[in-house]
């Protein structure tokens, strides 16, 4: 139903001269499908209101609803091109009067209509320079509506191809989007229950969110309204900082059948982990943090472990909000497991003695498009020390990029094995008792790959290149000697 609206959206925005990266189109065309959805809720909840013998009071004035100013109609039904703004009109109206409108929306609760209408436009801006171009997009998403079933899920599987269209796009746009076949694998693998909440600290286009909704309602036969309200009210809960980010995560799960996310808006970082209560805590935790280096000291203040490393810090959140006996499947560099910095030792000790470190999942290059690090996948367990790790190696028979990415298929033996732990040729199992109690690394290193050249240790390569140099010098003066 709605393919062509969305190509011709991004067709429009590839013409305007304020939007020049998928990015951009993915934002702009976000507040826009976000207040057409606000649009269709209203009539909704006003037809359930008078059904009800109820009056219902409109969230937005009479000026901002999407009839007044976006697309006014007829007696017919049809766009009013006398009351319609258009041009300078139109986008003077947006960025002086809308905009301004709706960032005064405030709310302490997150899963309301009037927090995400304040989060969502107090940083976002139009960025259409275009009055006509602005006009035409309007007119394409006047078209689409959020009401049926067919017509949510259509637009949810359009939405999230823009998603995976701008996270391949190069740039930053990776870091909004974690591959959709590792995220469901990492959630057949936390395997969560309704009832269950569900904790993504930095959840970008809420992708684990999503994936963990769609695997809890298709693995019921059918919800009751209460189980209905849980899933809606009472499930699913995420943190963002970027703005760009959380727009994407709440149109996202909106169209995917959360009708308010509970997602706020705000730095999980800048929470101080010590003031975490046992109400705060959540059973499940899946999320693939952001990497990189330069957190400032008073951002590190709140963490008992100093670090620079965003992902380090991310870890800590995780194990501290985590519930005991909760479930975590968590995407980290794979330098975590083997750095030898003291933060780094410390996190893994912390790991290892709060959590039981059950299963670690090596994947291969390429599986983030973009980015230049290799990943692990940590799934634990809070509440018991880990005594055994189980390891699996992911090797492919291609190489992974844009054309060739990641999918299910390539991660269906881990699923299977991961049931019962077993070694293979892929699969191994360490116990912690063996690995050096002082460093506690647990560099993957496959015990079945006789091909694979495996890496010394700095510390081995300085003693042999010393005893060379050793060597040489005798050499050297024993020629000497006999000149």
């Amino acid at each position: 139903m709605f393919e062509q609206s969305f190509k011709n959206i991004d067709n429009i925005l590839r013409t305007d001269s304020g939007c020049g990266t998928e990015l951009d189109y993915v934002e702009q065309t976000s507040w826009i499908l976000f207040l057409k959805y606000l649009d269709d809720l209203e009539e909704d909840k006003k037809k359930s209101a008078i059904l009800s013998g109820k009056k219902y009071e409109y969230i937005l004035s009479p000026e901002y609803r999407w009839i007044a100013w976006a697309c006014p109609k007829d007696g017919d039904g049809k766009l009013d091109y006398n009351k319609a703004l258009d041009g300078d009109d139109l986008r003077d109206f947006v960025n002086n009067k809308l905009f301004p409108y709706l960032k005064k929306f405030r709310a302490e609760e997150p899963n309301t209509i009037e927090y995400k209408i304040g989060e969502i436009f107090s940083e976002l801006k139009n960025k259409i320079s275009s009055g006509y171009k602005l006009r035409e997009i309007l007119n394409v998403v006047d078209t689409m509506h959020f009401r049926l079933y067919e017509e949510k899920h259509e637009l949810s599987h359009l939405y999230e191809a823009k998603i995976a269209k701008m996270g391949n796009a190069g740039r930053n746009g990776g870091e909004y989007y974690t591959p959709r076949p590792l995220i469901r694998t990492i959630v057949k693998v936390v395997a969560p229950k309704l009832g269950n909440t569900i904790y993504d600290g930095a959840c970008g286009s809420a992708g684990f969110l999503v994936e963990s909704y769609n695997y809890l309602t298709q693995n019921q036969a059918k919800l009751s309204s209460a189980q209905m309200a849980t899933l809606q009210n009472k499930t699913f809960y995420g943190k963002e900082i970027k703005s760009l980010a959380y727009i994407i995560g709440i149109m996202n799960m909106i169209l995917h059948g959360i009708e308010a996310p509970n997602i706020r808006h705000t730095n999980t970082l800048a929470e101080n982990i010590n003031d975490i209560q046992e109400k705060d805590r959540f059973d499940i935790i899946v999320a693939n943090p952001p990497f990189g280096a330069g957190i400032g000291r008073e951002i590190q203040q709140n963490f008992p472990i100093k670090t620079g490393e965003t992902a380090f810090l991310f870890l800590q959140h995780f194990i501290k909000i985590l519930k005991a006996g909760g479930k975590a499947g968590i995407v980290i560099k794979n330098t975590f497991l083997s750095n030898t910095d003291n933060a780094s030792v410390s996190l893994r000790k912390l790991l290892l003695e709060n959590c039981n470190l059950h299963t670690v999942l090596d994947l291969p290059g390429g599986v983030f498009s973009g980015a230049g690090v290799k990943t692990v996948v940590l799934f634990f367990e809070k509440g018991k020390p880990t005594k055994k790790v189980w390891f699996y190696q992911l090797n492919l028979d291609r190489n992974l990029g844009k054309g060739n990415p990641l999918n299910e298929n390539d991660l269906a033996g881990f699923v299977e094995l991961q049931k019962t732990k077993v070694d293979s040729n892929n699969s191994w199992t360490i116990d912690i008792k063996d690995i050096d109690q002082k460093t506690f690394d647990l560099s993957v290193k496959n015990p079945n790959k006789n091909d694979e050249v495996v890496l010394r240790e700095p510390k081995e390569i300085l003693k042999e290149m010393s005893n060379l140099d050793t060597e040489s010098k005798k050499v050297i003066s024993n020629i000497f000697t006999k000149l």
